[in-house]
């Protein structure tokens, strides 16, 4: 009775172009949720959050890493900003608020440590082991249908995984229209496709998940700023004079402008977008962001050797599982903790991969070499 009241809820108080939660697909049956109180994209809201990877958002760079400084974003910070911002745009658009959680708490649960560097240097080993490229969106659906559970997965609605597959901040758009006809089956062949051609674009099959994708950039460009600005990295005053005048100088104002133009250029439309003045200051902005920050030196001290962390513990991880080493982490602590079928149908590549993506940074230093580990800054 209480599912059939809330459908009936959203059938009068959604707008036309929101996904509504009867829509909801999941690859597998679910029992449990038949007789639930929960509609399906909150039942996945829930799911994420309890989910063991999303407890490791907590010690995940954002940007800046091996930095220790209480009010440097972490990525379990960026998520709920994402998830904020997306539900306030959804709210004035009359979209599906519980989709739209669920797509942004779960859109990062891949990343690798060390940010998009850590994302990087991962890629390299996966494609040189055969496995192809590795991208972090991809990698989260991987986590939440393959990986969770000791391999079963949480069972998501498809526009849930959709969206988090589909969510690519780095790409600039001033508009997105859904791509609505799609099926697991899409999903799968996108996922293949990716880690063949990073360069493939991918679009969602909501309007959830359009705003989403818009929100991740709002959710990271003014609060990278801040950050870079409190390590000293840049002025305030550095910022291209023509971004300040459309969208401001502090993260705050930044947020707000892109947030109302946003809401103002999507209202009543079938697609979700910046008017065309906020979306070129935007773009000037993540380009200032990237040549800024970055890719400012004083970030860069320690990639090389980051980098030479990665390459030695893939190789001993991949060398452990064919010598059978039982003593070895990647045994101990993942391994024996996965079904059968995970082990069956991953290779030892895919096994290594799916390990080191989930470690926090912290988790990842402790394993290798300690003569080797970085000094973490106070600042």
């Amino acid at each position: 009775m209480i599912q059939l009241a809330l459908e009936q809820r959203e059938r009068e108080t959604l707008s036309p172009i929101a996904t509504q939660s009867a829509a909801g697909v999941r690859r597998f049956e679910d029992t449990r949720l038949e007789e639930d109180y929960r509609q399906p994209f909150s039942a996945d809201v829930d799911r994420i959050l309890h989910s063991r990877a999303y407890t490791r958002y907590i010690d995940k760079t954002q940007v800046f890493y091996l930095i220790k400084h209480d009010h440097i974003t972490h990525r379990v910070l960026h998520v709920q900003l994402v998830s904020k911002i997306a539900r306030s745009i959804g709210r004035f658009l009359g979209l599906n608020e519980d989709l739209i959680e669920a797509i942004a708490l779960g859109h990062d649960i891949g990343h690798t440590p060390f940010g998009h560097d850590g994302e990087k240097f991962l890629s390299e080993l996966c494609r040189a082991s055969g496995i192809g490229y590795f991208q972090h969106n991809v990698q989260s659906v991987q986590f939440l249908e393959r990986v969770e559970r000791k391999g079963k997965g949480w069972n998501l609605c498809l526009q849930t995984l959709d969206g988090i597959l589909c969510h690519d901040g780095e790409i600039h758009n001033q508009k997105l229209k859904p791509a609505r006809d799609k099926t697991f089956e899409t999903i799968d062949q996108e996922m293949a496709a990716k880690k063949t051609d990073p360069e493939i674009k991918l679009i969602p099959m909501t309007q959830e998940g359009c705003v989403v994708r818009m929100a991740d950039t709002i959710g990271y460009i003014g609060r990278d700023i801040e950050d870079a600005i409190r390590l000293n990295m840049i002025e305030r005053s550095d910022l291209p004079a023509e971004c300040v005048e459309r969208l401001g100088d502090t993260n705050g104002t930044i947020v707000y402008n892109l947030v109302t133009d946003i809401i103002n250029s999507s209202f009543q439309n079938i697609y979700t977008a910046f008017s065309p003045e906020v979306s070129a200051a935007l773009e000037r902005l993540k380009k200032f962001n990237l040549e800024h920050i970055y890719m400012n030196p004083k970030i860069k001290s320690q990639t090389d050797t980051i980098k030479k962390l990665f390459g030695i513990l893939f190789e001993r991880f991949l060398d452990d599982i064919e010598k059978e080493n039982r003593t070895s982490v990647i045994f101990t602590s993942f391994l024996e903790d996965m079904s059968q079928d995970y082990i069956a149908n991953h290779n030892s590549g895919e096994i290594v991969r799916d390990f080191i993506a989930g470690m926090t940074d912290q988790y990842f230093l402790r394993l290798c070499p300690q003569d080797m580990v970085p000094q973490i800054q106070l600042a």
